[in-house]
């Protein structure tokens, strides 16, 4: 009897234990394509539960493993150049001269958009130049597909499932479609905005330059960005810019840019 109820308390303590484990209900990171078919039918599991619609689930079976995002994403090579390197490797010469010219023929726009967020011209074209040569280049990899791949990938799925969680969010809202286009890691529009932060600062279509543009200085506002303060590094807008692109040679080239965009002296 005696050792019946120490077995009933045994099994009453294990239950308990097991009640307050949590649940390994996320699905698996792989390497390969193999397991991603697999992968997308797990996720997609999760996605319903988490109140994802029938639209952005139907869109993700349907995306495919990307392994040109994949080969993208082990060779960046281009954020360990000297500044220098990294300025002519990205044709700043050329961004600087029609960032000029688009400051005089859009100056209204600009000034809009620097009434409302407080950010100059300068460093939101030279963004502009930088991410998509002005609009020529957003990329013409489904969008789906490459932030689904990396969310699967075991690299850095946390960062890319939120990224991920946000798309198909998006696509519910039909603000984005499975057949959107744009670069290798996802990044849409004409300043290659990733989903999270289109779902926190877009301001509209961002294939259309107005729109992106005040996106772009919705989110450096969010981030700090104090009308008529410096950007430059060691200024107080240069956070902003940081916020931006985590690769430091990039911060000190839109900086660069950006100030001789708007005028200032092209030295450093």
């Amino acid at each position: 009897m005696t050792g019946r109820r120490a077995l009933a308390g045994m099994v009453g303590a294990v239950g308990l234990l097991v009640s307050f484990m949590p649940v390994a209900d996320a699905a698996q990171c792989g390497s390969s394509p193999a397991g991603f078919e697999g992968w997308k039918r797990e996720f997609n599991e999760e996605a319903r539960g988490k109140g994802i619609g029938p639209t952005a689930i139907s869109a993700l079976m349907r995306a495919n493993y990307a392994s040109a995002t994949i080969a993208a994403d082990r060779s960046q090579h281009s954020f360990s150049l000297s500044l220098d390197q990294f300025l002519a490797r990205r044709g700043a010469t050329t961004i600087v001269a029609r960032g000029r010219g688009l400051k005089q023929s859009q100056a209204a726009m600009f000034a809009s958009i620097q009434q409302r967020y407080g950010v100059p011209p300068g460093p939101l074209i030279a963004i502009w130049g930088m991410e998509t040569g002005f609009g020529s280049q957003r990329g013409n990899q489904n969008m789906l597909s490459s932030i689904a791949t990396l969310a699967y990938d075991c690299r850095r799925p946390e960062f890319f499932t939120d990224q991920l969680y946000a798309a198909l969010k998006l696509i519910d809202r039909g603000s984005l479609s499975g057949a959107t286009r744009g670069s290798m890691h996802g990044e849409v529009g004409q300043t290659q905005f990733m989903p999270k932060n289109i779902l926190a600062y877009g301001t509209g279509n961002l294939d259309v330059a107005a729109n992106a543009l005040a996106s772009t200085a919705n989110f450096l506002r969010a981030h700090g960005w104090r009308a008529g303060a410096g950007y430059q590094p060691g200024e107080p807008n240069f956070a902003a810019i940081e916020a931006w692109n985590a690769a430091g040679v990039y911060q000190k080239a839109i900086a660069l840019m950006g100030r001789q965009i708007d005028g200032e002296s092209g030295g450093r």
